[in-house]
């Protein structure tokens, strides 16, 4: 029986070894993290990340091909492919600080590997790296390997959260990158083989090592470039009265990418990237902005209610999500907020409003454990709680239920004149405007009130 471990319980190695699992029954998988409440969850009913789909697919397979455990160093030692998934942060600090990949965690793993391991092995880089990260833990591995021989493969995600199972059961593309050599195609081959029990030939694309790195870095790249382009236009549209739409986007892997321009002697190509990142930061100043001129330039003291605080609907992940920072420029002109998101705990949202740029992406024991409460923060049960005495509603998350909402006996209980401010484009405007409310939606042409309150620069 071929055995696969993962480094890495997160929201990448989680979901893809589960699936690995339900599709390969005759291969053996454990997912192993230095985070004991996350194994808990991982072992109860009540997982720790929330993907539709992700519940039944583990319940079917824990216990039988999949396992979840501390014991790193024991699944390790035992495996036949090893998946790193683990957190690659921007660098706070140092050389490339703001912009580079910190590879502290992957650094570790490979030490790691290469001290328990007594048997040949299969490494595959499963997180999103800079390009010729492969190259530096093949260094590690071989100056540590004890006579012990590997393999480095790139295989990169391109999972979406809210439909990464599905993703998952039909991808469009996996990528296996290897070295050109006989023991790397034999590599590239070995975890072919676990993918083609499920994938077509035809859908599983091999290449080198460097290739696989870049692609995932231009695949995110093309897509924050495509959504500032949106986001650029939506500003546009609302001036002239012209419709739009606006998407939140991926900065971490621009920034990534703009560090690797830097070190390349390309200016004016991380100049290029810089300004992706600033079209698409611009977007969330100018809906906070919005926001506050609506509202007679000064939400002090104001309830605004929060719809959504999750990256995007059908998930709990909050990594980038647009929300932090709406919510950080709104508590900066003293609004008390209250927020409601249906897979979201409080503690995470406590978490995520108090933590610094960048420290939301370092494992979990890594983070403050007990971050000061904002107190002009509170959770609530559900939207109507979120609302009731609120003046504004900011929609951040476009989860299907706000669309089925009561929004007349919300407006009932809401202090007036009522706002709602949509990032998302969730609502029928109209049909709230013939309500009571006033209606700003991102991207699309402004009531005569927004008209005649500007929002600032």
């Amino acid at each position: 029986m071929v055995k696969i471990c993962c480094i890495g319980a997160g929201y990448v190695g989680g979901p893809t070894m589960a699936v690995i699992a339900l599709k390969c029954p005759s291969v053996e998988v454990a997912v192993v993290d230095i985070s004991v409440p996350r194994i808990n969850a991982w072992n109860s009913d009540q997982l720790p990340i929330y993907e539709p789909g992700l519940d039944d697919v583990v319940k079917q397979c824990r216990g039988k091909n999949l396992f979840f455990s501390t014991d790193v160093e024991k699944h390790v030692r035992e495996a036949d492919i090893v998946f790193v998934s683990v957190n690659t942060p921007t660098k706070t600090r140092g050389l490339g600080a703001g912009k580079a990949a910190d590879l502290t965690y992957w650094e570790s793993a490979a030490r790691m590997i290469a001290d328990v391991s007594v048997s040949d092995k299969i490494v595959v880089e499963k997180s999103t790296v800079p390009v010729k990260t492969a190259e530096a833990i093949e260094k590690i591995l071989t100056h540590n390997s004890k006579g012990i021989k590997f393999q480095i493969l790139s295989n990169p995600e391109f999972l979406a959260e809210g439909t990464a199972i599905e993703d998952l059961f039909k991808p469009d593309r996996v990528l296996i990158g290897g070295r050109e050599t006989p023991e790397g195609f034999a590599a590239v081959k070995a975890l072919k083989d676990v993918y083609s029990q499920w994938v077509p030939e035809e859908r599983i694309l091999t290449t080198n090592l460097w290739s696989a790195e870049l692609s995932k870095l231009a695949a995110n790249a093309f897509l924050a470039q495509r959504i500032s382009s949106v986001n650029a236009m939506s500003a546009l549209c609302e001036a002239t009265g012209l419709m739009s739409l606006r998407c939140p986007t991926p900065s971490k892997d621009i920034l990534n990418l703009v560090y690797i321009c830097e070190c390349n002697g390309l200016p004016e190509v991380a100049e290029y990237w810089k300004q992706v990142i600033k079209i698409n930061d611009y977007q969330k100043t100018r809906f906070v902005n919005r926001i506050v001129s609506s509202m007679f330039n000064t939400v002090s003291n104001k309830k605004i209610a929060v719809l959504g605080f999750a990256f995007k609907k059908d998930t709990g992940d909050t990594r980038e999500t647009p929300a932090i920072d709406v919510c950080k420029g709104l508590l900066g002109d003293k609004a008390r907020i209250s927020i409601y998101d249906p897979q979201v705990t409080e503690e995470q949202i406590q978490r995520d409003l108090t933590m610094n740029k960048f420290d939301w992406d370092h494992p979990l024991h890594l983070q403050p454990m007990s971050p000061t409460t904002v107190k002009q923060v509170s959770v609530a049960w559900d939207a109507y709680a979120a609302t009731k005495d609120a003046h504004g509603i900011c929609i951040l998350t476009e989860w299907d239920e706000f669309k089925k909402l009561d929004y007349e006996k919300i407006f009932e209980n809401m202090q007036k004149p009522a706002f709602v401010f949509d990032g998302r484009n969730v609502v029928d405007a109209e049909k709230l405007r013939k309500i009571g409310f006033i209606v700003y939606s991102i991207g699309k042409p402004l009531d005569q009130w927004l008209k005649d309150m500007p929002a600032l620069a």
